[in-house]
């Protein structure tokens, strides 16, 4: 028996397909995973993201070690509530974890990754030694995403007054306490939408009242095919400890000018000369993670994330590559199929937006 979040139970009365993921137990999900992502794609779906981890960062010194520790400027904080997505990297420029920070009137809040959780916890505490800093693991929390493009209308129906003033307070990208919930609107879909981080019995009851306004609950299947198809990067496939963020897609999170956080100096040595870039397929058969990569007749890299994409009604993926140049194809049991290479996003907002790959000048 894995962890269990404080809905395992109401996940169990909906029908989940309950799977182990990173030591916890959660649903795959409720019966069809292609319709709860039209659902998060149309109207509204809630996920229960309970297993990421919550730390509490106070303390005056918390904003010269959080420097420290990140790739992105914590500097750039400067509206209470405001989020920054950053990634933490090792002495080689590599990523450990990819994660996102809020400014709070205590200092700051961090969700990272559950399946890095003991690492990030042990990597945080041993680089805030004999700093003015505190670090506090909030396990009393849990976390529901509410996303689509009626998940905000659909919230505010169902919580108190004070609770819908914060929500229409809110910019993209910024949080704010309501009493002892944190409401922000962000999100891992490419849709509008809330992440809500509240006490257990809190969220079992949000829950319940959302599914009675017709939120569809969505599982761990949709939450993968909807996040690929807005491009966003998954810790383990798209990024790991054997690549920098400019491998990644995440040049735009690191900042260099005027710093000197853990892994600044490797990556002021290189660059490296992979990039992470969007394939897309239009004959039948499905991209898979690990399937190679083809420019003309030299392999060139692999798939990351690959994933038969609802909204598109075609295949998707992420790839890792060292060329952009020539024509591409993915080896798939054998075969050489052609693909079309892009940049992502592929969906945002439910519509196709993906451009075909043009070099830039600094590529």
């Amino acid at each position: 028996m894995g962890h269990r979040t404080p809905l395992y139970a109401l996940h169990q009365d909906a029908g989940a397909k309950l799977v182990d993921f990173a030591g916890w137990d959660m649903p795959l999900n409720y019966g069809s995973q292609i319709e709860e992502h039209h659902a998060v794609r149309r109207n509204a779906g809630v996920f229960d993201v309970s297993h990421m981890t919550i730390i509490e960062i106070s303390g005056r010194e918390s904003q010269a070690f959080l420097d420290k520790v990140l790739a992105n400027d914590i500097s750039r904080l400067k509206e209470s509530g405001k989020a920054l997505y950053s990634a933490m990297l090792d002495s080689q420029g590599h990523v450990m974890d990819d994660l996102i920070v809020y400014l709070v009137p205590t200092g700051y809040l961090m969700v990272v990754n559950c399946a890095t959780r003991e690492k990030d916890l042990n990597w945080l505490q041993q680089h805030s030694e004999g700093m003015d800093c505190v670090l506090v693991e909030r396990d009393d929390l849990a976390i529901l995403a509410i996303q689509g493009p009626d998940a905000i209308d659909r919230v505010t129906e169902v919580v108190e007054a004070d609770c819908q003033l914060v929500i229409g307070s809110l910019k993209v990208f910024q949080g704010a306490w309501c009493e002892d919930w944190f409401i922000a609107r962000t999100g891992y879909t490419g849709e509008e939408g809330l992440e809500i981080m509240l006490p257990g019995d809190a969220a079992k009851e949000l829950w319940q009242r959302l599914l009675s306004v017709d939120v569809k609950p969505v599982g761990l299947g949709a939450r993968d095919t909807l996040r690929l198809e807005a491009g966003m990067n998954l810790y383990g496939n798209d990024m790991d400890e054997t690549v920098s963020p400019y491998e990644s897609n995440m040049a735009t999170t690191v900042v260099v000018e005027g710093r000197d956080f853990i892994g600044l100096e490797a990556l002021r040595e290189t660059k490296g000369n992979r990039k992470l870039v969007g394939l897309v397929m239009n004959e039948k058969g499905v991209l898979r993670a690990h399937y190679p990569v083809f420019c003309d007749d030299r392999e060139v890299g692999e798939i990351t994330s690959g994933a038969h994409s609802p909204t598109l009604g075609r295949s998707i993926a992420l790839a890792r590559v060292d060329t952009v140049c020539g024509n591409f194809g993915v080896e798939i049991r054998g075969k050489r199929f052609p693909v079309e290479l892009v940049r992502p996003p592929f969906v945002r907002n439910g519509k196709q937006v993906y451009r075909a790959w043009k070099k830039n000048k600094q590529e």
